[in-house]
């Protein structure tokens, strides 16, 4: 199996742990009154199974993401010697006064 493949797949396990973590802690700490609301109704069990199911998907999505951007953060570090810092020197420019007087005075 391609690498890719299985950090794509280890990551969508990880999101939906994630998830059923998340949507466990909302149901115990009673979030806008869910635990009562599950418990309480017929369709309860499909909408805690629809709240893990999208809400890994989107934990998921984003672990994926992550693990993503991560992957380059070797090939970021520098590897031949060091650059040396900008020094700005600063060379004076001659300007000629003269000629500028010369203009001003016939405007």
């Amino acid at each position: 199996m391609p690498k890719l493949v299985r950090l794509y797949i280890t990551q969508v396990f990880v999101g939906f742990g994630l998830s059923a973590a998340f949507v466990s802690a909302l149901l115990y700490l009673n979030v806008a009154n869910l635990w009562h609301l599950v418990t309480h109704s017929s369709g309860g069990a499909l909408a805690v199974l629809m709240l893990w199911v999208f809400n890994g998907i989107v934990f998921a999505g984003v672990q994926f993401g992550i693990s993503i951007m991560r992957l380059g953060q070797d090939d970021d570090t520098p590897r031949g010697p060091r650059q040396h810092a900008l020094v700005r020197e600063y060379v004076p420019i001659p300007v000629r006064t003269d000629e500028v007087r010369a203009n001003r005075r016939h405007l």
